[in-house]
């Protein structure tokens, strides 16, 4: 199953698959999240979904249950 997830501020569009790692998403649609460890632990890569809910993006995947997705990638200069 595809969903349509679009990034934010940047505006950016792409269909993913559910289970795809966010990040992956990201990455293949051109989008930058600083990353630092790739396994949740440092929080260089949260980003927040459209229902609110602060996430990881390295270690969450595309949920089911939803044709659409938002993420709203936050600006961290530390990273």
């Amino acid at each position: 199953m595809t969903m349509e997830i679009t990034f934010l501020p940047d505006d950016v569009t792409v269909n993913a698959q559910v289970g795809e790692p966010l990040l992956d998403v990201a990455e293949r649609a051109g989008v930058s999240i600083p990353t630092g460890c790739r396994m949740g632990t440092c929080h260089a890569c949260t980003v927040e979904l459209d229902d609110g809910e602060i996430v990881r993006a390295c270690i969450t995947a595309v949920p089911p249950r939803k044709e659409k997705l938002t993420i709203h990638l936050f600006s961290d200069p530390s990273w």
